[in-house]
């Protein structure tokens, strides 16, 4: 486990950089502003469509990949929504509920895709771009439909769809997903400016993941903040791992999905969770806990995985 351990310690120091940086205030709050969304609009977005399009599908069981994807994830977000009311009796208010529904359902493509390229190379990050094309949609819709339904905002279908459409990572990923399978190739020099901009996107996107993370909300959280952490950073690999291996994955792409279901959860869900009614505080103290715990949770799911699978 010593050697998965170390893989992965450059893209938590870089985490850590960007919590450190954020509190020690040489950098303008406002820049971390502006940088937060560069790396949303731009930056990640260019990521996903040069790997995409660039990507060599073939060799790939794209078939058994999505239907392992995308019912892992539906599987969890339907067994969360029907335990409302179990939530609903146990006191907690309904904006709390959607920040559990969203820190135990997102992922941080960020850290898996910078951990993917780490460890395995090239055909592991475009499994992981794969997978986060596969379940950015469904996880948004359930997401947004969570927050639509019991944040206290309008329930309405045109704000839903506007959320979804409007995405940039799911543009960016649709977008390279067509380029690659009509066979579209793109006018060289404008397809390098973009893997220029693609290439500063992990290590800038790991360092926003530090700065956003909400180290005093994590302090002291609530005992309910503890079990996004589980759910999150257990349940889930145990489930989208468990349905990759009955599908008949093994080896480096068994690893590479078990490796993207441990990650903790994406940021990105904070700023929704504040503009449509979710419980902030409590979406900032669980991503932080689980960005701490993962740390030690990756390297031990990876090396549970390679042992079981008789890797």
């Amino acid at each position: 486990m010593l050697p998965i351990f170390e893989s992965i310690l450059p893209v938590f120091l870089l985490v850590m950089l960007g919590a450190f940086l954020k509190r020690w205030r040489l950098i303008d709050r406002d820049m971390w502003n502006g940088l937060e969304q560069l790396g949303f609009f731009v930056l990640f977005p260019s990521l996903l469509f040069t790997t995409l399009a660039n990507a060599e599908f073939s060799g790939m069981a794209t078939g058994r990949i999505a239907i392992g994807s995308i019912g892992s994830v539906t599987v969890i977000a339907a067994v969360l929504a029907l335990c409302w009311p179990l939530f609903r009796a146990a006191g907690v208010a309904a904006p709390t509920f959607t920040s559990v529904f969203q820190t135990s359902t997102r992922w941080n493509a960020f850290i898996a895709l910078a951990i993917a390229e780490k460890l395995y190379g090239a055909q592991s990050l475009t499994l992981v771009a794969l997978v986060a094309t596969l379940i950015i949609i469904p996880i948004n819709l359930y997401n947004i439909g969570m927050l639509v339904w019991f944040g206290g905002g309008t329930r309405s279908l045109k704000i839903f769809a506007q959320k979804i459409l409007t995405n940039p990572m799911i543009i960016g990923s649709v977008l390279g997903v067509a380029i690659n399978l009509l066979g579209i190739e793109i006018y060289k020099p404008l397809m390098q400016t973009v893997e220029m901009v693609a290439d500063t996107s992990l290590s800038l996107g790991l360092i926003m993941v530090g700065a956003g993370l909400k180290l005093a909300d994590a302090l002291k959280p609530r005992p309910l903040a503890l079990l996004p952490v589980g759910l999150k950073l257990v349940f889930m690999p145990l489930v989208m791992t468990g349905a990759a291996y009955a599908l008949g994955m093994r080896g480096e792409p068994l690893l590479t999905i078990a490796m993207g279901a441990s990650v903790p959860t994406a940021m990105n869900g904070y700023v929704l969770a504040k503009q449509m009614g979710g419980d902030a505080p409590f979406y900032a103290a669980a991503a932080t806990l689980q960005t701490i715990a993962s740390f030690f949770t990756i390297p031990m799911v990876l090396a549970t995985t390679a042992y079981l699978a008789g890797g």
